[in-house]
């Protein structure tokens, strides 16, 4: 007898519709998978014979083939286990045909017949219910992560047996649909004890850190040990927009897709990665056999903080030079390829030479040759890409002794999020969100300069010996500092400094 069950699997961050079609027809016992699977998927056929048998139901002795449609498409992961588990069961007539029609099934089989939690339930369930289907049965575990999804009844199941007894009408208290997920009631609130008041002094960091927030731009801090870059960039999250609701799903379907997901069903917090200058290409750009996002994606909406930027390999910096562009990563493979997205804040910090101290020339015993070689461990093109500069000095004594906190989080990103709303109102009905979005085609509409702003910018691209990416990324923060100043247009002061921020590639090559 033919079954056909739906399901679903992931392009990447993407998903799409699976068909699982199972026949069993008369002939030499056999359990025969098809359809560009991998050995996960393979597999399948172990976990499901075994969790049957255990769950009372003896797989027949005939021949089994099970088909996952469509074909052409390579399909990853363990999620397939119950799909084609119900399939059989359909086709031995253990369920009726029109139990399992419109219901989306995915889970993995223990040997027990238990329902474990897969990956990439979030994204899965998103394109069930864009493809009309309002009914998914997910892991137990999976539950809420799919029941974000406003418009599609999520059940959770435990076991195997639960989901037949479901589908043959039973009324199984385990697998009723879990609570639907207030979404409007979701926060973002700060880290608990990471506010920029307990940062004295280098108040020129904190202006540039609060610039970054407020326009999405890359940050990098220079400075020796102690002085602060790493305590100012851990503390950048507190300051950002609040993630948007099509934010928030986006960000947890990249997490869901990665398996670190958690416990929470949607991430309601802005990314904070963090990788070691260690880090493989294929942790830090995403890859694998079975492609997988890595540590750009999974700063998707948030920040990704370099410390000790020289000392990442060369390959990894000059890697990133593509996606700080396109805003996502590509990873091909013989099979074909897939993207993820990848639009997050770079904060990168460094120190000024190896030994750290440089210039203090009681401290640094560096020479110049070797300072030089540090710096260029960064490339031109990289630093191009980056729009705020700063240098911390060491703070002094009085700082810490004064006793008096800075200013609050609360109080700059009150300022953020000012700037954030004359953004949404300028780019309203547009492709854009932040001020760093703006393509050169459009500066002129989104970035005007009146005639002494422009002849201010002639003798800036002069001096400055900006590149034509230099001179649009000077131009998208001075908006962002008119942002926050309030003003409808750049003036000069905001463009001065904006081109006090600018990395001096001379320092450094």
């Amino acid at each position: 007898m033919y079954s056909e069950i739906l399901s679903g699997a992931l392009l990447g961050v993407c998903a799409y519709m699976v068909g699982v079609e199972v026949d069993i027809a008369p002939g030499l016992p056999s359990f025969s998978l098809v359809g560009s699977l991998s050995g996960e998927v393979r597999e399948s056929r172990e976990r499901v014979s075994v969790a049957l048998k255990n769950a009372r139901i003896p797989v027949p002795c005939a021949r089994i083939t099970v088909n996952l449609s469509p074909a052409d498409r390579r399909k990853d992961g363990t999620a397939f286990d119950l799909p084609i588990a119900v399939g059989v069961l359909q086709s031995m007539e253990y369920v009726p045909p029109e139990a399992s029609k419109g219901i989306l099934f995915l889970g993995e089989l223990g040997l027990n017949g238990e329902i474990r939690r897969v990956k990439g339930v979030l994204p899965i369930v998103r394109e069930a219910a864009a493809n009309g289907i309002r009914e998914c049965i997910v892991p137990l575990e999976n539950a809420g992560e799919g029941a974000v999804v406003p418009g599609v009844k999520v059940r959770g199941a435990s076991h195997i047996e639960q989901v037949l007894s479901f589908l043959r009408g039973g009324a199984d208290p385990n697998i009723l649909p879990p609570a639907q997920t207030e979404l409007s009631r979701l926060s973002d609130e700060g880290e608990e004890g990471e506010d920029f008041s307990q940062i004295h002094g280098q108040e020129t960091a904190k202006r540039a850190a609060e610039i970054a927030a407020a326009g999405f731009h890359h940050l990098l801090m220079t400075g020796p040990p102690g002085s602060g870059k790493t305590m100012i960039a851990r503390r950048i999250p507190s300051i950002l927009p609040p993630l948007t609701l099509e934010e928030s799903l986006e960000v947890t379907g990249v997490y869901s897709v990665a398996g670190k997901l958690g416990e929470k069903p949607l991430i309601t917090k802005r990314p904070f990665q963090d990788p070691h200058h260690t880090v493989s290409q294929a942790a830090f750009f995403g890859g694998g056999s079975s492609p997988m996002p890595g540590a750009l994606s999974l700063s998707h909406r948030g920040v990704l903080f370099l410390d000790e930027l020289p000392e990442f390999p060369r390959g990894i910096l000059d890697g990133m030079r593509q996606p700080l562009e396109e805003r996502k990563v590509r990873v091909s493979r013989v099979n074909g390829s897939v993207s993820y997205p990848a639009e997050f804040v770079l904060v990168c910090a460094m120190n000024p030479c190896p030994c750290g101290y440089y210039p203090d020339v009681n401290r640094c015993r560096c020479t110049t040759p070797q300072v030089k070689r540090y710096l260029g461990r960064v490339s031109g093109p990289v630093l191009d890409r980056i729009d705020l500069c700063v240098e911390l000095r060491p703070v002094g004594l009085d700082h810490l002794q004064e006793g008096e906190k800075g200013e609050s989080s609360a109080a700059i990103r009150k300022r953020v999020m000012e700037a954030r709303r004359r953004q949404e109102q300028r780019f309203a009905g547009s492709r854009y969100r932040f001020n760093a979005d703006i393509s050169a085609a459009d500066m002129e509409t989104y970035c005007p300069l009146g005639k002494a702003e422009r002849a201010l910018m002639e003798r800036l691209y002069d001096s400055l010996r900006l590149s034509a990416r230099g001179y649009h990324r000077l131009l998208k923060v001075a908006r962002t500092i008119a942002d926050l100043a309030g003003e409808r247009q750049i003036g000069e002061e905001h463009l001065l400094e904006a081109a006090g921020y600018r990395p001096l590639l001379d320092y450094w090559i």
